[in-house]
């Protein structure tokens, strides 16, 4: 099989409640993509229980972010769109990896840190393992680039760490493939760019936005009506200063510097020229303006949401046919993996 060049892997956990974060922050670069590179777009289901095991309604949470790729413009005819655990060589992979992996690159992952908190002994093993599927999503399909947050930079570099030990390990017998020096495995690239790749909590500007915060005037849900974004936006909290005529001037101003960021974004500039824009005018103007640009980016998404939401059974379908073309490319790729490895049959 030969190297793709220019392969894009990315995925999205279906844990409910889809925001802005999630839409500036990753799925509107899925789209943006598109145009450019090979895409494959993952429903990472098996990543949803490494935290909590039991979920309540895992299935309608799964469709849920396979609508949201596609009613905000993902093509799955064109490209693939899937659920993980559908197919079943990730988790092949993942313990392979685990096994190339060592236990001080997991042990600094900050990420683990942070969900585990002081109870780190009592977390799942396959929290602190999070990170081997994570490289085996991108790796299983030799992706070359990966869209990524800046929680997630940390991750990628052990993917990256993982592919490099594997090539080196299995140097010979990579050859042996055909594959030459340049090892089975791409040092896949991260893919971070755009005004507003962090969007922070519209309450408190030095939190990021979350699903998980006990407000829900804190974030603006995929799934809100066109009422309630302009009302989140209206009662966003913000400062009693006008804006200013540089960046500079947002330094010590958080709430303020995320507005203008979420601004950015969804009109395709820079925050500078945001601030340009609007430079000595007061909130009371800059945030009906925001959200009437809000509502008309995100409003046609919660429409088209809606409707493939009342029809499962087609995103069902949509999410099967995404299977079975991402299960061909895994498959080979795990043929010639055990046989890298030396497994018998």
């Amino acid at each position: 099989m030969g190297q793709p060049t220019n392969r894009v892997f990315s995925g999205i956990q279906p844990t409910g409640n889809l925001h802005l974060g999630n839409y500036l922050g990753a799925i509107k670069k899925f789209v943006a993509l598109q145009d450019s590179h090979e895409c494959i777009y993952c429903v990472v289901d098996l990543h949803a229980v490494t935290a909590q095991l039991v979920q309540d309604d895992l299935k309608n949470q799964t469709r849920e972010i396979a609508a949201a790729f596609i009613a905000s413009g993902i093509d799955p005819a064109k490209h693939i769109v899937f659920n993980q655990s559908q197919v079943r060589e990730h988790a092949e992979l993942a313990w392979l990896f685990n096994c190339v992996a060592r236990m001080g690159w997991l042990q600094r992952m900050t990420q683990f840190k942070d969900k585990a908190g002081k109870n780190a002994q009592n977390a799942s093993v396959g929290l602190f393992a999070y990170p081997s599927l994570m490289a085996a999503d991108i790796l299983l399909y030799r992706a070359t680039h990966v869209p990524v947050g800046d929680d997630q930079k940390q991750h990628l570099e052990l993917t990256r760490d993982i592919a490099a030990k594997f090539n080196n390990d299995f140097a010979e017998k990579i050859k042996e493939f055909g594959h030459g020096d340049e090892g089975y495995f791409p040092i896949t690239d991260p893919i971070i760019e755009g005004p507003a790749t962090r969007v922070m909590s519209l309450r408190a500007g030095n939190n990021k936005m979350s699903k998980s915060e006990p407000s829900d005037m804190s974030r603006i849900n995929l799934t809100d009506s066109a009422d309630d974004i302009a009302k989140k936006i209206r009662k966003a909290k913000t400062d009693p200063e006008p804006l200013p005529d540089t960046m500079e001037g947002l330094a010590e101003r958080p709430e303020a510097k995320n507005l203008v960021g979420i601004y950015a974004a969804l009109s395709g500039q820079t925050s500078k020229a945001v601030v340009s824009e609007f430079a000595g005018q007061q909130f009371g103007t800059f945030k009906p303006a925001l959200a009437e640009l809000a509502v008309e980016k995100l409003a046609p998404i919660n429409t088209e949401m809606r409707k493939l939401m009342d029809n499962p059974d087609h995103v069902d379908s949509i999410l099967a046919d995404g299977a079975d073309r991402a299960r061909v490319i895994a498959q080979q790729t795990m043929k010639e993996v055990r046989e890298i490895f030396g497994f018998l049959g």
